[in-house]
């Protein structure tokens, strides 16, 4: 599997460094990274849908090899959605694309998912264990209203995005990772061995850190009220140790046309159960193609 690689330039001047495989005239899929990862997270999935897909992938602001931004503004859902524009106008055209992401890729997609200007770009949507934090939001404030329960369920779940709101803390623990460290954590998590690692961990996490404390609060505590421009599928991890299943429910308030399954996996089934992840990601993109 070989990929053609570039630089994309974004609307504030940083430089995403994207990869594309497969043959062109094939139904174009971008695929989002979610954190502390990068692009290369993807390619266990990407070797079973390169005969079907013209697939993109690209490393966000922040991790991999694209640039790194100074301010924590810079990392906001608007400019990760303006991210993703530019990225296809360069590498596609005007053509429409399928998109899948997870984790932190599907939250900073969904604002994209939810915003006009795609209505006629993206044909589907399939997200993995990242809610659009707005829902996320509405979700929360009604479960802390009718079901208390669920609510500190949730929030225990949660509780490393609090930590992430500490300037120094969060970052400075990453220097404490290594590639071999953090396939020992993929490992107890997916409970399964040799998983491919990230040898970017380090750098990707702390870095990634600005995702958090810029859109956690506003989000949070302003939620605005958002509509999927195009079908979404949810692929929702049973056994997920972040995201609990439970906010999915909120999704079809949102999305008129919605499809929900289900993966015996923990957060990084993008890896352990990647054959059945881009199997499910092929079914839906093609049935809306």
């Amino acid at each position: 599997m070989q990929a053609q690689t570039q630089w994309v330039a974004t609307s504030d001047q940083q430089r995403l460094y994207v990869k594309t495989w497969g043959n062109e005239a094939k139904p174009a899929l971008v695929l989002v990274h979610g954190y502390p990862d990068n692009q290369e997270v993807w390619e266990p999935v990407i070797q079973q849908l390169i005969e079907d897909f013209y697939v993109l992938t690209y490393d966000v602001r922040g991790a991999g090899k694209s640039s790194i931004p100074k301010r924590i503004r810079d990392y906001s859902l608007a400019q990760l959605s303006l991210d993703l524009e530019s990225v296809v106008n360069v590498v596609l055209g005007d053509r429409a694309f399928h998109l899948a992401a997870h984790d932190w890729g599907s939250i900073q997609s969904w604002e994209s998912v939810t915003e006009a200007r795609f209505s006629h770009r993206i044909l589907s949507y399939t997200t993995i264990s990242g809610p659009c934090l707005d829902h996320a939001a509405f979700w929360m404030h009604q479960q802390f209203k009718q079901n208390k329960p669920k609510f500190f369920k949730q929030l225990a779940k949660s509780w490393y995005i609090a930590v992430f709101q500490l300037p120094l803390l969060a970052p400075t623990v990453w220097h404490f990772f290594s590639a071999e460290k953090w396939g020992k954590v993929l490992q107890q998590l997916e409970h399964q061995k040799d998983l491919p690692s990230n040898t970017h961990i380090a750098s990707d996490g702390k870095h990634g850190v600005g995702l958090y404390r810029a859109n956690f609060l506003p989000r949070l505590t302003m939620p605005r009220r958002r509509f999927a421009i195009c079908p979404v599928q949810a692929i929702v991890l049973k056994r997920d140790n972040f995201v609990s299943p439970e906010l999915i429910d909120e999704v079809p308030k949102w999305a008129e046309n919605f499809q929900r399954v289900e993966v015996d996996a923990n957060h990084w089934a993008i890896l352990s159960q990647a054959e059945l992840v881009a199997e499910y990601i092929k079914a839906f993109a093609l049935k809306n193609n």
